[in-house]
């Protein structure tokens, strides 16, 4: 069984904060839940690096809003995705940090919870990588399969 991915969770508003922690742990992530910004960088600060596979926060919140949390986060964990919801506000101009804002009207639960299989996915990175050094073998291989002239068709 592969290990749960782990998302932080953070809005002000606590019936948001437990629909989105049932729906995420419904499809098999563990939640960080907490209400303000302040704890959620506590708790990114205490979290070892890459233990954390994404982080989730609502925009509009009291003494520190989502995108200046987002802007913390990324400064003591530079690789970590990060998305803004917004129930309020339909567009985000602002010099948004976050890698995806879903606004008001566009945040369906199916919307979210695709969004952030796509941002969990890249944070993992490719799933195999092939050493430079097999490459001209990989090359070489395949030319040898289907022909030096249907490779060198690809290659341009």
């Amino acid at each position: 069984m592969r290990p749960k991915k782990t998302i932080l969770c953070v809005d002000d508003n606590e019936q948001a904060l437990s629909v989105r922690k049932f729906l995420l742990e419904t499809r098999g992530y563990r939640v960080l839940a907490v209400q303000t910004a302040h704890e959620a960088l506590e708790i990114l600060e205490q979290a070892a690096l890459g233990s954390i596979d994404l982080l989730l926060s609502d925009l509009l919140m009291p003494q520190m809003d989502g995108n200046e949390l987002v802007r913390r986060a990324k400064d003591m964990q530079p690789l970590l995705p990060t998305m803004l919801i917004s129930d309020t506000v339909k567009a985000y101009e602002r010099g948004i940090r976050a890698d995806a804002f879903l606004p008001k009207g566009a945040s369906s639960p199916v919307e979210v919870l695709e969004r952030i299989r796509v941002l969990v996915a890249r944070k993992r990175g490719p799933r195999k990588v092939i050493p430079q050094m097999q490459i001209p073998n990989l090359i070489h291989g395949v030319q040898q399969e289907i022909g030096s002239s249907a490779v060198a068709a690809m290659a341009s």
